[in-house]
């Protein structure tokens, strides 16, 4: 049973309209299709180099395991340089941090699925970099162990949601 008090539970539930938007935004694309495939590469690369860095900025976050060189790396396969990142902007506090953290990792949970859609060929490392065993609950598990009050809670949501707008609005940037 999901316990629905939890700091996850309520991230989860306060970011779910967001998490749905984005997926049907990127549910366009058909990565079957090279040319669709390139245009969902080129639109997490507007994305992900910004939160990634930001992220890298917030003092107390854990360390992650960034993806950018293999989404760089996936582009240039496909002869696509990188493009320019959009700017990500949120509160810079450590409970913003661990909700935009929520977000990219879990991207990674949906990119293993989506990596299977990805014709054979094709270069994949950025959808399928999985997270190593454990790794997501141990995420979820040290971001209910914060200290998060009232506060606490709605800047890790604002976190998640401004990380869940930037990848909405990168396939039209």
């Amino acid at each position: 049973m999901t316990k629905t008090n939890t700091t996850v539970a309520r991230l989860r539930a306060a970011t779910a309209a967001d998490h749905d938007a984005v997926d049907a935004g990127f549910g366009r694309y058909d990565l079957t299709n090279a040319g669709d495939y390139h245009a969902f590469l080129i639109a997490h690369a507007k994305a992900l180099p910004a939160v990634e860095a930001w992220l890298r900025d917030i003092p107390g976050l854990p360390a992650f395991r960034d993806r950018l060189d293999l989404l760089a790396a996936d582009l240039k396969a496909l002869g696509e340089p990188m493009p320019a990142p959009m700017t990500f902007e949120a509160i810079a506090s450590v409970a913003a941090g661990w909700g935009a953290m929520y977000v990219v990792e879990g991207s990674r949970l949906g990119g293993i699925m989506l990596s299977r859609s990805v014709p054979e060929g094709m270069p994949s490392a950025y959808l399928g970099a999985k997270h190593l065993p454990g790794e997501w609950r141990e995420l979820l598990a040290a971001i209910d162990a914060q200290p998060a009050d009232e506060a606490w809670i709605a800047d890790a949501i604002a976190g998640a949601k401004a990380a869940f707008d930037l990848y909405g609005r990168a396939p039209e940037a």
